[in-house]
């Protein structure tokens, strides 16, 4: 089954306003075995809104909307349902009792204009909403030739149309669902190859149209692998993964550190526990970001921040001895300032195909049995530079003690 989902509201299109209410649905969807293939947003025009319904109930067997169900004359989800339908809106009682009745617990009375929010598409049915005033709308869009779609519309306030989703549209649409069957992702996170590289390591894994699916995605230098499968159920979806999982792990070796939502210095975490040994962290220009990774996940590190700027190699492995010894640690991992080579005599600007044309930073490690310093480029998109080092610098460590632990 292919799903959609639909949010709608002027303070969504302007950028006012975060939707959240699209992902949390989708991933409901997803845990249900419904593919979502489209989310469409929409303003509050009642022309717009009744194009975005007919798309979406043409191409999807399963729409839920949330959004424009109030009582306010910018609320237009009944309207254009109902010129989907080509049907008139009728009244319902028992929802109007119900509208009356949780304004009279508030000790206020019904304004008029709310009434309209128990005005229904004829042959909708009402989705009850214990915690609010605008109930939602369960509707059966007829398609000659193929399956109807089931359409459900939600207030866009969250957590009503979360508890809606639960008590209604949830057994509604296991019960539209021709087949039990639900769709379940596994991630794995790389780190040392970018997004090309990693996917020419790949022996065809993420062709479209492979079961189980894989997606790369980049965020931050790391690389996420995504594998999604579908089955009967959740064992049998995890099962159908376990191949490709192994294919990938296999083929990409030490650039996989971690699972769903690890990080760098999760892996190192583990490693340092393994290994018993202590650690110490010197940053001359990297703001601490290591050592507060760190401590984020509950590592206790020695660390030095800012102070005299080391530049050259031999002055990053100093600072990383210095510090590993003021601290009687085990490791000492410094990551240096960065340093840029003086262009070429008669040049105004370095040459570009020099790897240090754009500045480099040497990042050391010093362990018991070992000094390894590194040099690498700053590269990419500033916001990012900072990071990618410090993420470097976790790697450089990371590796180490994975080769020391063999």
């Amino acid at each position: 089954m292919l799903g959609e989902v639909i949010a709608i509201g002027d303070e969504l299109t302007s950028g006012e306003r975060l939707d959240t209410n699209s992902q949390w649905l989708s991933q409901r969807l997803t845990e249900q075995g419904v593919e979502v293939r489209y989310h469409t947003t929409v303003g509050d025009d009642l022309e717009a809104n009744t194009e975005v319904f007919r798309a979406a109930t043409a191409r999807a067997d399963v729409v839920v909307a949330t959004g424009g169900l109030g009582p306010t004359a910018d609320d237009l989800t009944r309207e254009a349902i109902a010129a989907v339908l080509g049907v008139g809106l009728v009244r319902d009682d028992a929802a109007l009792d119900h509208i009356r009745q949780m304004f009279h617990s508030r000790g206020r009375s019904m304004p008029e204009r709310n009434a309209r929010q128990a005005d229904f598409p004829e042959g909708a049915a009402p989705i009850p909403n214990p915690s609010g005033t605008a109930p939602g709308v369960q509707a059966v869009i007829d398609r000659p030739g193929r399956g109807p779609c089931v359409l459900f519309a939600l207030p866009g306030v969250p957590a009503e149309a979360h508890d809606m989703w639960r008590a209604t549209v949830s057994p509604a649409v296991a019960a539209a669902s021709p087949r039990s069957r639900v769709i379940r992702h596994r991630r794995l996170k790389c780190f040392g190859a970018g997004e090309s590289h990693l996917e020419a390591m790949l022996p065809d894994l993420i062709r479209r149209g492979r079961d189980p699916r894989v997606g790369i995605t980049a965020s931050g230098a790391t690389i996420t692998l995504r594998i999604t499968a579908a089955g009967p159920d959740e064992a049998s979806a995890f099962e159908a993964m376990r191949p490709t999982l192994a294919t990938i792990r296999q083929s990409l070796g030490e650039l996989v550190f971690g699972e769903e939502d690890d990080e760098l210095e999760h892996a190192v975490r583990k490693l340092l526990g393994e290994k018993g040994g202590g650690l110490a962290t010197a940053e001359s220009w990297s703001a601490g970001l290591v050592a507060g990774w760190l401590a984020g996940v509950g590592v206790k590190a020695s660390s030095r921040v800012g102070g005299e700027p080391a530049f050259g190699d031999d002055e990053v492995g100093a600072l990383a001895a210095a510090v590993r010894s003021e601290a009687s640690a085990d490791f000492g991992l410094a990551i240096g300032a960065p340093f840029s080579p003086p262009a070429p005599h008669g040049a105004t600007t370095a040459d570009a195909s020099t790897p240090n044309a754009a500045g480099s930073v040497a990042i050391s490690l010093v362990a018991p049995d070992a000094v390894v310093t590194k040099r690498y480029p700053l590269v990419g998109h500033p916001s990012i530079v900072k990071p990618r080092i410090a993420k470097l610098a976790l790697n450089q460590l990371r590796l180490h003690l994975l080769n020391a632990n063999q």
